[in-house]
């Protein structure tokens, strides 16, 4: 098993490590210990750099299963790294991430619409949601609400449960369909303290005030009763 430094702690951008395993296919090692994100739930994966003595391997991207994608030679079996996260790249999507949870949370809370779906990019992102209606004045009401959330410095904290004790929690899956396996014993949640708690994944900010103006650049219906919000974030 391969510990996953960024469920805990979204900051670490280095880290040391053991090579534990090959992937000769897609010229990856797969790493005791990592903090780079592998991607998933709409948010992008990690780039960053592995040092081993003199040697340097770029690393192209995480995957699942804790690969690490690499130019050139792969380090051997057993050696130590230090892994460097691109950290300019992965806080952009940190802060991205967390204004996606602003928004759902607003929209949950203010109109108990839920999400159908959304994507994340580097300080822009969409998410669409169950309105039958979405007229202008609500939106620019709706891009008021979570600038004045992102101002109110809210922390922002994360916590892994039993999969049994998650599910008591209301409201904790946000989507129309539970795309949590069954096998998932444990669920990570991210808690926007005083207005969002949700099952995900991804890496966070550690408070809203992090998150800067969020702008929602343009929305469109996309069919029967979803809608669809695209934000930006300042740089």
């Amino acid at each position: 098993m391969t510990e996953q430094i960024y469920l805990s702690d979204s900051y670490a951008r280095e880290f040391e490590a053991e090579v534990r395993g090959h992937d000769a296919d897609q010229n990856a090692v797969i790493l005791d210990r990592t903090a780079f994100y592998p991607g998933g739930g709409g948010q992008q994966p990690d780039f960053g750099r592995l040092l081993n003595g003199q040697d340097e391997y770029a690393v192209s991207r995480a995957r699942r299963g804790h690969l690490h994608v690499i130019a050139g030679e792969l380090p051997p079996l057993g050696s130590r790294v230090r892994g460097e996260i691109d950290w300019e790249r992965r806080y952009k999507i940190m802060r991205t991430h967390t204004a996606m949870h602003v928004l759902c949370g607003v929209i949950w809370r203010d109109y108990r619409a839920s999400v159908t779906g959304g994507n994340m990019d580097i300080l822009s992102g969409r998410m669409d949601f169950e309105f039958e209606r979405l007229a202008p004045e609500v939106v620019v009401d709706i891009e008021e609400k979570i600038n004045l959330e992102v101002q109110a410095a809210r922390s922002v904290r994360t916590a892994i449960l039993p999969r049994e004790e998650a599910f008591q929690i209301p409201d904790l899956i946000r989507t129309k369909i539970n795309l949590l396996p069954e096998n998932i014993k444990e669920v990570r949640t991210v808690e926007i303290v005083g207005l969002d708690l949700q099952a995900d994944g991804g890496t966070h900010v550690a408070n809203t005030r992090e998150v800067g103006v969020i702008k929602i650049s343009k929305y469109k219906s996309k069919g029967g009763i979803n809608k669809r919000l695209y934000v930006e974030l300042e740089a």
